[in-house]
């Protein structure tokens, strides 16, 4: 059985045979991403509940630090601190619908993971391909610090770091640093870094971010880590997320209500408050946060300072600082938000923060309620540029071009599909659980246990697991 450098080789191999027509060799970005001498410290764990289905199957992997839930199998893979989360995972007999095609699922979905390399990456929801609806793959792929795989399915592909593949099947596909793709299939394309790309055959959304905007916040290169304030803020909190994780058992620091969840894994400190039906992920970080009733802070997420008045969703790698946020208001992926006392920044009721927008208020920001915002937005001016009534959008069915973004198609038809998407959200977190009926994460992540893995000590295969499957 060969060690970690080999797995790492031969991971880099597959990867780079399915990125051979754009000639881009995943070896470099590799290099320096993992502490190699310390995987053999860290341990992996999955969670067990009679509410998911319990079926893991790990082999010829390394797992350091990496959290499971749902029906998941790893093989010939690195997964470093990365979180598996198969809450939503579709179950023998659910039905797949795929326009006029009704699909029955013969067995419970699974999470795939092959031949991959992934650092502090976040998979969750299923697939939303109707060629694979209960096999989620991620294959023959890396993903560096930060990024997310949502309902993604991908197969030879390379994600940079903070970026998103949301609800796309990928294939042989470079998405670089800090881009958003949500276009339902994606082959043979690269990606810049810094776009947020939304398309469907009703609309399309592209966004670029000035050129050198996103350097100070968020920069990588080959060869090491990535770099700048979004990595900063993450590792900050490293210390603490190591004491919690290094525990089997962590109590709340703070009361939590009956209908409300907070992973143990989650890190809690200062004045936080949790209300009703809030659900905080593993690997959210929370000081001084007020989470008003139905909100929720999932992986990734940091809320500092921050006030969350209800029904918010903070998704996932969104960072809040010094905000306050209206009752229904959406920040998405990867989002930055940042104000403080000197330049408060305030979102209103009911607005839809795009993913992978920055809010660093440079001089106090109100944004008005119902107003949709993207991009860099720091002052006032870029505010008007960067922002519309949700209204506006909703009559909008000729497009416009305005800063960097470029809109096609139906306003209305994209403003629907949000807000249907942040209900949806809601519905599946819990926020509208009355205690008997509508019940969500918030509510059924009060009865998961936890269960360690631990990798080889010493030998040639120190730092990897041992071949393991559990069963009920």
């Amino acid at each position: 059985m060969p060690g970690i450098k080999e797995l790492i080789e031969r991971i880099v191999t597959r990867v780079n045979i399915n990125l051979r027509e754009p000639e881009f060799d995943s070896a470099p970005w590799v290099k320096n991403q993992v502490p190699l001498s310390e995987l053999h410290r860290l341990h992996a764990f999955y969670g067990i509940s009679h509410l998911h289905p319990v079926w893991f199957a790990f082999s010829r992997s390394a797992l350091a630090g990496s959290y499971f839930l749902g029906r998941c199998s790893v093989e010939r893979s690195l997964l470093y601190e990365t979180d598996v989360r198969g809450d939503e995972l579709k179950e023998a007999g659910d039905v797949f619908r795929y326009k006029d095609v009704a699909i029955v699922l013969p067995e419970d979905e699974e999470i795939a993971i092959s031949d991959s390399f992934l650092v502090k990456t976040l998979v969750h929801s299923n697939s939303h391909d109707p060629e694979s609806p209960e096999r989620f793959f991620i294959a023959n792929s890396v993903s560096l610090p930060y990024a997310n795989i949502h309902g993604s399915p991908v197969d030879g592909c390379f994600l940079g770091p903070f970026a998103t593949l949301d609800l796309t099947s990928a294939y042989h596909a470079i998405i670089g640093t800090f881009s958003y793709v949500q276009t339902g299939e994606l082959a043979h394309h690269r990606v810049e870094p810094g776009r947020v790309w939304i398309r469907s055959k009703e609309f399309e959304f592209s966004y670029r971010f000035p050129e050198n905007a996103l350097d100070p916040y968020i920069c990588a290169e080959p060869g090491g880590p990535p770099r700048g304030l979004f990595m900063e803020v993450m590792e900050n909190a490293r210390a603490d997320f190591e004491r919690l994780f290094g525990s089997v058992r962590n109590a709340h620091p703070v009361p939590v209500p009956e209908s409300a969840a907070v992973s143990r894994y989650a890190v809690v400190k200062g004045a936080t408050v949790i209300g009703e039906n809030v659900l905080v992920a593993q690997r959210a970080y929370l000081d001084s946060a007020v989470m008003g009733d139905g909100a929720n802070a999932q992986e990734n997420c940091c809320i500092v300072n921050s006030v969350l008045e209800g029904l918010n969703v903070t998704a996932h790698g969104a960072t809040i600082i010094g905000a306050r946020m209206g009752r229904g208001a959406f920040t998405g992926f990867n989002s930055f938000l940042r104000g403080d006392d000197s330049r408060p920044l305030t979102v209103g009721h009911e607005c839809i923060v795009m993913p992978h927008t920055i809010l660093d208020a440079a001089e106090p920001i109100e944004i008005p309620p119902h107003t949709l915002v993207w991009g860099l937005v720091r002052n006032a001016r870029e505010l008007d540029e960067n922002s519309a009534p949700i209204e506006c959008l909703m009559e909008n069915d000729n497009g416009f071009n305005r800063g960097n973004l470029t809109f096609s198609g139906s306003g209305k038809a994209f403003v629907k599909a949000f807000l249907h998407r942040i209900t949806h959200i809601l519905e599946q977190n819990g926020a509208y659980s009355d205690g008997v009926d509508r019940s969500g994460h918030a509510q059924k992540g009060r009865h998961i246990t936890y269960n360690i893995l631990q990798p080889y000590l010493e030998g040639e295969r120190k730092g990897l697991c041992p071949t393991i499957r559990i069963t009920p």
